[in-house]
């Protein structure tokens, strides 16, 4: 409970030091047009009128009405979306077709391979090869 005490009193002397310091009007912003003169100089860059500021949320709001340049934007945004999407889904179908026709093409080839060690394992000699003994189409 001390050091609580110790640090509050430490922190209430140190602003208190920096309220009395003569830089302290020298750190404060100084408004160009005679703040002296009219107080509330600042604040008036801040906020806005009362009508102005509920014209801004009418026109702001969430059921407002677009402006037709805001939906010719929005709907642009909308198909470049989707031609991105279409160009990619386009692109994997092309790599999975094409990673189809080499799948199939090397199963081919094994299939035909082994066909052949086959027919030349289980050739007696006695008849010509199979390929020799094909009608001819």
């Amino acid at each position: 409970m001390s050091c609580t005490n110790a640090t509050l009193l430490a922190l209430l002397t140190v602003l208190l030091a920096l309220s009395w310091s003569p830089e302290v009007d020298s750190a404060a912003v100084s408004s160009s047009s005679g703040s002296a003169k009219d107080p509330q100089g600042p604040l008036k860059r801040i906020f806005v009128k009362e009508a102005d500021a509920s014209s801004f949320f009418r026109r702001r709001s969430r059921r407002g009405i677009k402006s037709q340049d805001e939906i010719n934007a929005e709907q642009r945004l909308v198909l470049a979306a989707d031609e991105r999407k279409r160009e990619f889904h386009e692109e994997k179908r092309n790599e999975f077709e094409s990673y189809a026709e080499e799948d199939h093409d090397e199963q081919s080839e094994r299939t035909r391979e082994s066909t052949e060690q086959w027919r030349e394992f289980h050739y007696d000699g006695m008849h010509p090869p199979q390929e020799y003994n094909r009608h001819s189409v």
